[in-house]
């Protein structure tokens, strides 16, 4: 029998998806990928494919994950299987440099940013964004990793001598060019099946680390999110959220084969849009969720569900 498959390296996040399919009845089996084989002269199994890789994966001791993924993927793709979120997916869930090509290509505004290997690189890299202030981040990222503010070159120059510089996994730190919002907000609209589901405001006043599982809210070193009950949530949806990004967003999306998403976006002092992180291993937050009464992970579980459906049809 045809089941749905879910390639992952983190069961905290995928169990919230997992419970749905169980509410559904769906058929599903879970493919944890920190470690592995992948046998080429083996035919896959028949079935629906849906990858959870996450480029934070190294933060969980699994660093090549994505690695081991990305061979999965290549395989289940040459035999014609049905995938979603495949290799052209995960190229961007790790790759930021690759995110904001693809962003500018499709026509959206990204930040400024350029890309450095080495710290004298990095100073350089500052110098030429000619920004008052800018931010520095890891290319392959998840959770807001390696984001810090800088109001000086000699900042960063004092951040990048002392012990707290944080190495990027890849070698790859961003500089790029900070957007000052009038309000400490950000906005995350999440997509399955490549149409947008609702939009969710995230509160930027304690950082940047915006990881919006409710497993970073119980204490995860890179996703300081707070255990007390806060008189503003950090997470509400937006109700009845319409905007012309949406529309550029989903064809970006589809331009690039990328079914489930959640892409960021911070708009400036004049309410212009700069779109500077797209996440295909895409998080929801309960709270937020069961206050709207919208929930990411069932949208997804129906929709991976009517796809299993399909395929057993042909």
């Amino acid at each position: 029998m045809s089941k749905i498959y879910i390639l992952h390296e983190n069961s905290e996040w995928t169990a919230h998806l997992t419970k749905r399919l169980n509410e559904l009845e769906l058929p599903y089996e879970e493919w944890h990928l920190d470690e592995g084989l992948v046998n080429l002269t083996e035919t896959p199994p028949e079935g629906v494919f849906y990858s959870r890789m996450s480029a934070s994966s190294h933060t969980r001791g699994h660093r090549y994950a994505p690695e081991l993924t990305e061979s999965v993927l290549a395989w289940l793709e040459q035999h014609d299987r049905t995938v979603f979120n495949g290799s052209r997916a995960l190229r961007l869930e790790v790759s930021k440099v690759n995110q904001y090509t693809a962003l500018t290509k499709s026509g959206i505004r990204t930040p400024k940013t350029i890309a450095a290997i080495g710290k004298e690189n990095i100073l350089k890299a500052a110098e030429k964004i000619g920004a008052e202030s800018f931010i520095t981040k890891h290319n392959r990222a998840g959770k807001g990793l390696g984001v810090q503010l800088f109001h000086s070159i000699e900042g960063l120059k004092g951040y990048l001598e002392g012990p707290d510089f944080d190495e990027p996994v890849d070698g790859i730190t961003l500089i790029q060019e900070y957007i000052k919002a009038p309000e400490p907000f950000i906005t995350r609209c999440e997509f399955v099946g490549g149409k947008f589901v609702y939009a969710v405001q995230v509160d930027t006043s304690e950082g940047f680390e915006l990881c919006p599982a409710d497993a970073c809210q119980i204490g995860d070193l890179f996703c300081p999110v707070g255990e007390e009950v806060e008189e503003k949530p950090k997470f509400q949806i937006v109700q009845d959220f319409n905007d012309p990004i949406i529309e550029k967003y989903e064809a970006f999306l589809k331009e690039n084969q990328i079914t489930v998403a959640g892409i960021e976006f911070i708009r400036n002092e004049a309410g212009d849009i700069f779109t500077y992180d797209v996440n295909t291993n895409t998080n929801y937050n309960s709270d937020a969720e069961q206050a709207a009464g919208k929930y990411g992970m069932l949208e997804l579980a129906k929709f991976l569900g009517s796809k299993l459906k399909t395929e057993e049809l042909v």
